[in-house]
């Protein structure tokens, strides 16, 4: 039986090919959420993605014996190697069949190619930017996933270990019950914070107003937040540009907190999301020609799970309590939308900071992912 590795080009048909591998391997699995494929393709073509005005990449798909088999993405994000010093390469978009010279071929195929360009390292998965999908599952394996998330089957990491990829980093996730009120904690400390800094939630009723109003100042924020966080690679201004138009416009304005200042200053935000998983699952991923049925019962029918997107607090209010205003802000709005668990997606594992703000909250870690390094 052979084995044959094909570099894909980024054409839209070869790329749906290559998306549509990543989706049919997991057919039947109920844990599993495919991504809408219109955006996996636009995030993996050069005159789509501003990500490649500072990174470039190849896409890799194996076939045994003519039939795809697996497929894997190496990426050069050189802004990220600017800040650290180091030569590393990425790898990300990867799904394999649990065929053992598969995985090696597919492997080595981008090793090389990130030699061949001077890299002495590479870890993934990872995306082009934190935007993209990041981590491989470790535990977890019958939950469903997230929307923002990767889905794998439980014999890809040992895959990796074998060919001497080792853990880089852990990140976890939690499962909470969405409280009937806002826990008395939280409500005594943004009394408090909200007085002592003269903080405010502010609402909108237009997406375009707060487009507007604060959407690159929201991305500019998200910089300043996570500038210290693992593999971060800082949203230029044209990606901040691109993600405006691309995501704002798809939120509901009443699962979205912003906090502001005396002077009408983003402080913090967080945006959180009705669970698209059924409906990613129901419409295979496609928007048309009936997908979109499915996303607006997800996003404005019943639903009882919430998306954690992103909590984002300016660095100089961090450990101040200011996190206590977006859920005094928003429980009650999830109460009121009948969601009776929360999501909280990726947390890093030693992100002790993060980790405190459930205290209060009933919960469970149910899933926890990893990236792995390999020296080249």
């Amino acid at each position: 039986m052979s084995i044959e590795i094909r570099a894909i080009e980024p054409t839209k048909k070869e790329l749906k090919a290559y998306v549509k591998f990543g989706i049919d391997l997991y057919r039947g699995n109920d844990c599993f959420v495919p991504p809408l494929v219109s955006d996996e393709i636009e995030t993996l073509m050069p005159d789509k993605n501003p990500a490649f005005d500072f990174c470039e990449s190849q896409s890799f798909m194996a076939y045994r014996d003519g039939k795809p088999a697996g497929r894997i993405t190496a990426i050069i994000n050189r802004a990220v190697n600017e800040r650290t010093g180091r030569k590393e390469a990425r790898f990300g978009f990867v799904d394999f069949t649990d065929d053992k010279e598969v995985v090696d071929q597919l492997f080595l195929a981008a090793e090389n190619w990130a030699r061949a360009r001077g890299m002495e390292e590479i870890i993934g998965p990872m995306g082009f930017t934190d935007m993209d999908h990041e981590g491989m599952l470790i535990e977890g394996f019958d939950e469903l996933g997230t929307m923002a998330t990767i889905y794998n089957y439980a014999y890809y990491p040992k895959h990796l270990e074998r060919l001497g990829y080792a853990k880089d980093t852990d990140w976890v996730e939690y499962r909470m019950t969405v409280p009937d009120s806002v826990p008395d904690k939280y409500r005594r400390v943004a009394d408090i914070v909200r007085r002592k800094y003269n903080l405010r939630n502010v609402h909108f009723k237009s997406v375009n107003k707060l487009k507007d109003r604060y959407g690159q100042e929201l991305f500019g924020l998200i910089n300043e937040a996570y500038d210290q966080l693992y593999g971060y690679s800082p949203l230029s201004p044209r990606q901040i540009d691109y993600y405006i138009k691309k995501y704002l416009g798809v939120l509901r304005l009443d699962c979205i907190s912003v906090i502001v200042d005396a002077d009408d200053r983003l402080v913090g935000v967080g945006i959180s999301i009705p669970s698209l998983s059924r409906a990613l699952q129901k419409s295979h991923g496609k928007l048309f020609p009936f997908g979109w049925v499915h996303f607006l019962r997800a996003l404005y029918g019943k639903n009882d799970v919430v998306d954690l997107m992103l909590v984002a607090i300016r660095p100089e209010y961090q450990s101040r309590g200011v996190n206590a205003l977006l859920f005094d802000d928003l429980i009650p709005a999830y109460k009121k939308n009948g969601y009776r668990f929360a999501e909280s997606n990726l947390e890093l594992e030693d992100n002790a900071s993060v980790q405190l703000q459930w205290q209060y909250f009933e919960r469970r870690q149910h899933r926890r992912r990893r990236a792995f390094r390999k020296r080249l």
